[in-house]
C-alpha cells in the first residue's frame, strides 16, 4: 500500500509555520527504511498496512511534540500484490507524457 499523509500541529507556532514539526515527522519516516518521498503537501510511504501505520503513528507523535493538537490527513492506495509502486506509478505517467 501507499499512503500519502500530512501532519499539521497547532498550538505552538508563532509565525504560522510548521516546518520544524514536519521535519520531525519526515525524519521518522526516512529512518523507517520504507520507500518514501516528500513534496510540498504530503509525505508518501509504501509498505505493508501495519508497518506503514506504525510509522505514521510515530511521525504524528514526533510532529506533535509541544503542540496541543495535530491534524492528520491520509490518503491510501491499497492494492494487494503490487510492490514498488511509489516510483512505478510516476514512471507510467512520465512515459505517457513522453509520447
Amino acid at each position: 500500500m501507499i499512503v500519502a499523509f500530512s501532519v499539521s500541529p497547532s498550538g505552538q507556532q508563532t509565525d504560522g509555520g510548521v516546518s520544524e514539526a514536519v521535519a520531525r515527522a519526515v525524519r521518522v519516516v526516512r529512518e523507517s527504511g520504507l520507500p518514501n518521498s516528500t513534496n510540498a503537501m504530503f509525505t508518501n510511504i509504501e509498505g505493508e498496512w501495519d508497518e506503514v501505520m506504525d510509522v505514521i503513528k510515530r511521525a504524528v507523535a514526533a510532529a506533535g511534540e509541544g503542540s496541543a493538537r495535530v491534524g492528520l490527513v491520509l490518503k491510501a492506495d491499497i492494492r494487494p500484490g503490487y510492490d514498488d509502486q511509489l516510483e512505478a506509478k510516476v514512471d507510467r505517467v512520465e512515459r505517457r507524457l513522453a509520447e
